[in-house]
């Protein structure tokens, strides 16, 4: 492991998010130079956070962040911002610089063949696939060539290929680099160090070794503790027991049967935190619309992008109720341009029968309103449901307390995905269209939703480039627009 100077330094770091949102308490951890480490921990537990906090974007309420003089940091993040989506490639890229730099389009080559992305500069960055996004969003903070490289979700939305290729890139990139994902082979292939954000003890814990390791050690390390707790508990209540047989001797052994309670005291304090794991899914489903009869959806004709120009491409598909079409093809063939004209009733050569009602997946998430709470979000796709029914469909998704009142704009990308599910539950779908639904998802929720999805009964499109989580649903047909 390399073993370079100490470059950011957190000594007993909180940060709250206002007075109901506390994410971090006291946290201390160092990175080296060199190194490459992987973020841990559930949806909404900070992870992020702590990428703004290295940045500077956001500032401790206490403690303090440190790093060595004249570091330059770069972060790839899950998202293109909005007001960026409308830029060209160029003006995309000088968004990166303070000054402007008059000899970019050699340096955008160069950073485009890395992440192996080839556009011209003036195309505007809102016609490119989310495949091809995150090679831009990866690609914006390589071209900064920092001392520092954040990456947040990275693999979101790549294909096969590009998953492949930036793994390797990781594993021979000579800096020092910092991921959140929740690819377990991917961060496997790179990481040297695991930084455990809990999200119940807002502390943070660093480990050595590779991804798999440290979700070992953790795992003993739980196993441990609650071992010691429930043989601490054990004495105590003994303890306790025979205090109270001495103490109604009465005499000398009223003494006696103090000191045991104090014993009894002091292993009940002794006794660590129980850990809470992060907190799965419940299992759910999604209901069908009823009374679905015939063809849902009709496809006579797909249009794809081939050199980056749109062309229709001749099929027959057609999808009745309970039958699930799996949609492949590279980064940049127009998936997601077809699953959204598909939803919006405007795709050429597609036919949705009359009266079904669309439950969309979006892998950006626009279907919802950024400045809508999550129970405005929620009430309005609540049909016939009370606010027991609801609230209860909302507690499966982790959506409890304090959440329920928070804008979506507020939620981590992971939440908003969380929110995206609960909305298709209550919405009943005739046809369930889902773009990527893995995405920014916590690892250990991907079963439970694969299993919703493979029980569905209406008509099911799914796009998604996770084989693993592919492998899990039931597939009848397969349509590759290659």
């Amino acid at each position: 492991m390399p073993q370079g100077e100490t470059i950011i330094r957190f000594e007993r770091v909180s940060f709250d998010y206002g007075h109901n949102k506390p994410i971090l308490y006291e946290v201390d951890f160092s990175i080296r130079r060199e190194m490459k480490m992987t973020i841990m921990g559930q949806n909404g537990a900070g992870k992020s956070t702590i990428f703004q906090l290295i940045t500077g974007g956001l500032k401790p309420e206490s403690g303090t962040v440190s790093t060595v003089p004249n570091l330059t940091i770069a972060i790839a993040r899950q998202v293109i911002p909005r007001d960026q989506l409308d830029l060209t490639v160029r003006d995309f890229f000088q968004t990166c610089f303070i000054d402007k730099v008059y000899d970019i389009d050699p340096r955008i080559d160069a950073v485009l063949e890395v992440v192996n992305l080839h556009a011209p500069h003036d195309r505007i960055v809102r016609t490119f696939s989310g495949g091809q996004q995150a090679r831009l969003l990866l690609a914006s903070a390589l071209i900064q060539d920092a001392d520092v490289l954040l990456l947040d979700e990275p693999t979101n939305n790549l294909d096969k290929a590009g998953i492949t290729h930036l793994r390797q890139f990781l594993i021979d990139y000579k800096k020092t680099c910092i991921v959140i994902s929740h690819d377990a082979d991917f961060l496997n292939a790179f990481t040297q160090g695991v930084l455990y954000l809990d999200l119940h003890t807002r502390k943070v814990e660093q480990y050595q070794g590779n991804y798999l390791n440290v979700v070992d050690q953790i795992t003993a390390r739980i196993e441990k503790e609650n071992s010691a707790n429930a043989r601490l508990a054990k004495i105590a209540i003994e303890k306790k027991e025979k205090a109270n047989f001495f103490a109604m001797k009465g005499g000398r052994l009223r003494l006696l049967a103090k000191r045991m309670r104090e014993d009894a005291e002091e292993m009940e304090e002794a006794q660590v935190d129980v850990r809470k794991e992060d907190k799965t899914l419940r299992q759910f489903t999604i209901p069908n619309q009823e009374d679905l009869i015939g063809n849902i959806v009709s496809l006579t004709s797909v249009g794809i992008f081939k050199n980056h120009k749109p062309v229709q491409k001749k099929i027959d598909v057609k999808l009745g109720k309970d039958q699930h079409l799996l949609l492949t093809g590279p980064n940049g063939i127009g998936k997601s341009t077809l699953l959204e004209a598909l939803a919006s009733g405007s795709a050429k050569g597609a036919k949705i029968a009359e009266g079904v009602v669309v439950g969309y997946y979006r892998q950006d998430f626009s279907t919802l309103n950024f400045g809508d709470t999550v129970y405005e979000s929620l009430k309005a796709v609540a049909k016939g449901l009370d606010e027991q029914e609801m609230r209860s469909i909302a507690a499966g998704f982790l959506i409890t307390g304090d959440a329920i009142k928070t804008k979506i704009g507020d939620l981590s990308e992971g939440q908003k995905g969380l929110v995206a599910f609960a909305r298709l539950v209550m919405q009943r779908p005739g046809l369930l269209i889902l773009d990527e639904p893995t995405n920014h998802i916590n690892f250990r929720h991907l079963p439970v939703i694969a299993r919703a999805l493979d029980q569905y009964q209406g008509a099911m499109i799914l796009v998604s480039h996770v084989p693993d989580f592919v492998s899990q649903i039931r597939i009848d047909e397969t349509l590759a627009l290659e």
